[in-house]
């Protein structure tokens, strides 16, 4: 077979697996499908022979041995030395991927009083960090608009001055509706509409970007740190609510790439049944945080358990939520946020609302919890936003 020969599964998710690409690899792609093959089994595996590239990708060993050859030329994987081995004959020579080489800038800007920055190497591990308060002095009201992408620009900036390597590129997650170009076509509470923000900061910075929405950027952290083995829903909770969805071994968008944007659905019925919709009752009106801080500060001064503050948003949720894990028989879903607000009553109360709302035999295995991500999950997808879009790696 010629380097032109396309092997291995790139489908489904776990552990060492890739995601499912958005379209189908043509022959024209093989020789770049394939590199990100290799790229992908040094990534999760380590310390490779082209021997054992050969096997595990199913690449014969002259396309393998192409393949190592350009990238050791890019200085994208480095060779580690002889194996140790009884065995007769020459000892392999082991590979990985260069991992100090390059280093990621990845961006949150999901957080509803600041934007987060940090410079990571490949593995995610965070190098450095920096964030702006995104609240203005004299409102005490979050900066919108031009001012909050302007605050974009300078964390950026001084991002890029904190790196060491050479950086592979800039992951952004931005709440809101985010095209596959990385314009944020909506983010009300930004004040952002049309907002060419992956241009705008390719052109100011001459570096590779690459924008998501934030939902589907934690969604691809948990595929890729946090282990997440089968179809998931992450639901994101901050200044606003969003979800990323894994399904089949892809991230879903929809097709006005508004998948997920589970935070402006209806979900109170206190108006009655034929009520139209009204931003009132909408899932964001009882979960995000700013509304639940409100809220137990409200029960606190008052004297009052704040648990059933905190019980009837997770019931909203869960309302939610009924109808899509009956639609797709979820295997997992994911919080993301605060948790101190999230886990607890919150989260039981989502469960019982599920369990109570959906067909027990079909959805027995289904399960809620806490990322394992923390804080640092948008970041770290940001991550994986550059290595899949760089290297084809996740």
């Amino acid at each position: 077979m010629t380097t032109t020969e396309v092997q291995g599964s790139t489908g489904g998710l776990g552990p060492g697996r890739v995601l499912r690409p958005r379209v189908k690899v043509l022959p024209e792609h093989a020789r770049s499908h394939n590199r990100s093959l290799v790229l992908q089994t040094l990534y999760r595996s380590g310390q490779r022979s082209r021997a054992d590239l050969a096997r595990e990708t199913g690449l014969t060993r002259v396309t393998v041995s192409d393949l190592v050859a350009e990238l050791l030329a890019e200085g994208l994987v480095i060779e580690l030395g002889q194996r140790e081995s009884a065995r007769p004959g020459k000892p392999a020579v082991l590979l990985d991927i260069d991992r100090a080489a390059h280093q990621i800038i990845g961006v949150d800007l999901s957080d509803h009083d600041r934007f987060r920055g940090a410079v990571m190497d490949l593995d995610g591990r965070i190098l450095a960090t920096a964030e702006v308060m995104i609240e203005d002095d004299g409102t005490q009201h979050p900066v919108t608009g031009e001012s909050a992408a302007a605050q974009v620009d300078a964390l950026v900036d001084r991002l890029v001055a904190a790196t060491t390597a050479p950086v592979l590129g800039i992951g952004v997650g931005s709440p809101g509706v985010v095209d596959l170009t990385g314009t944020v076509l909506t983010a009300p509470n930004l004040g952002w509409s049309a907002l060419p923000l992956q241009q705008r900061l390719a052109a100011r910075t001459g570096l590779p970007v690459i924008v998501a929405n934030d939902a589907n950027a934690a969604a691809l952290a948990e595929h890729t740190y946090g282990g997440a083995a089968g179809d998931m829903m992450l639901i994101r909770v901050g200044h606003g609510i969003g979800a990323g969805l894994l399904v089949a071994g892809a991230l879903v968008y929809g097709s006005h790439f508004a998948a997920g944007e589970i935070g402006q659905v209806m979900v109170g019925t206190d108006l009655g049944l034929d009520a139209t919709y009204t931003r009132d009752q909408v899932l964001e009106h009882w979960l995000s945080v700013p509304q639940l801080q409100r809220g137990i500060h409200a029960a606190h001064a008052a004297g009052q358990d704040a648990t059933p503050i905190l019980r009837e948003a997770g019931q909203r949720l869960g309302i939610a939520l009924a109808p899509v894990v009956g639609a797709l028989n979820l295997s997992e879903i994911v919080l993301s946020g605060p948790t101190e607000l999230l886990d607890g009553p919150l989260a039981e109360a989502t469960v019982h609302t599920l369990r109570s709302r959906t067909m027990a035999e079909n959805h027995a295995d289904l399960s809620l919890r806490m990322t394992t991500q923390g804080q640092d999950i948008v970041l770290r997808g940001a991550a994986v936003l550059v290595l899949s879009g760089q290297l084809g790696v996740s």
